[in-house]
């Protein structure tokens, strides 16, 4: 399946808040946090907001690496839920969107004050 960007790089904001999950939950990969990141935003009712985000630092990820085993099911629930937000599927607009979803998700859980371990991460995942 066809990826929404083929490289994922980070806004230097984003990178400082992976810093600190990174010392919370001691997750060192970075793709898995961002894959954190990414699925809390999309379970979020709202829409993100259109703001701008730089792509100013020196963390650099390729699609392959952040989606890992579950690339093909990000790519179709990204795609669902621009089809949920009557948003376009086209490249450029799922790019965008997933760009938006992934920096707001990475904000989301750097400023959850719950969030001190690995286990908070999953209490959220699994809670109803």
């Amino acid at each position: 399946m066809e990826p929404p960007v083929n490289t994922i790089k980070l806004s230097q904001t984003a990178k400082d808040q992976l810093l600190k999950l990174r010392r919370h939950t001691k997750i060192d990969q970075w793709n898995i946090l961002c894959r954190w990141g990414f699925c809390r935003s999309l379970a979020e009712a709202s829409i993100p907001s259109p703001v701008p985000i730089p792509a100013d630092s020196n963390v650099e990820l390729t699609w392959k690496v952040f989606g890992g085993e579950m690339s093909d099911i990000l790519i179709l629930a990204l795609k669902q839920r621009c089809h949920n937000d009557k948003l376009g599927t086209d490249k450029e607009t799922l790019a965008h969107q997933f760009r938006l979803h992934l920096h707001r998700g990475i904000g989301y859980l750097a400023g959850d004050p719950n969030i001190k371990k690995i286990e908070d991460l999953i209490a959220i995942a699994t809670k109803k």
